[in-house]
């Protein structure tokens, strides 16, 4: 159960990295700039310790789909940008997706 949360790690720093990114203005800011690719350097060395023991398919799905919804909470709550319903509908969808993964499938861990 370790890769899940080398796995958490991963997400978080690329969420904190995306984030920034925004802020780094083209990587013209230096601060965000710097966050974003540290967080990126740090993202990848978890992602890499998770593909240890979780299939890369499995990881990606999960990465990119909670990656996903943390990514636009972060966006509505740090630079406003809005969320209409079908966006919502979508998130909705993708997180239950990687809630069927990690509950029903077999190929999480092995």
């Amino acid at each position: 159960m370790i890769a899940y949360l080398y796995l958490g790690v991963a997400i978080l720093a690329e969420v904190i990295a995306t984030t920034a990114l925004r802020a780094s203005d083209g990587f013209t800011q230096l601060w965000p700039s710097i966050i974003s690719i540290v967080g990126y350097v740090v993202a990848f060395y978890f992602l890499s310790l998770t593909l240890r023991t979780m299939p890369v398919g499995i990881a990606y799905a999960i990465w990119s789909g909670v990656g996903i919804v943390l990514i636009s909470l972060a966006g509505w709550l740090i630079y406003k940008q809005l969320l209409d319903l079908p966006a919502i509908i979508g998130m909705g969808l993708i997180m239950a997706g990687v809630i069927v993964i990690n509950l029903f499938s077999k190929s999480t861990v092995h």
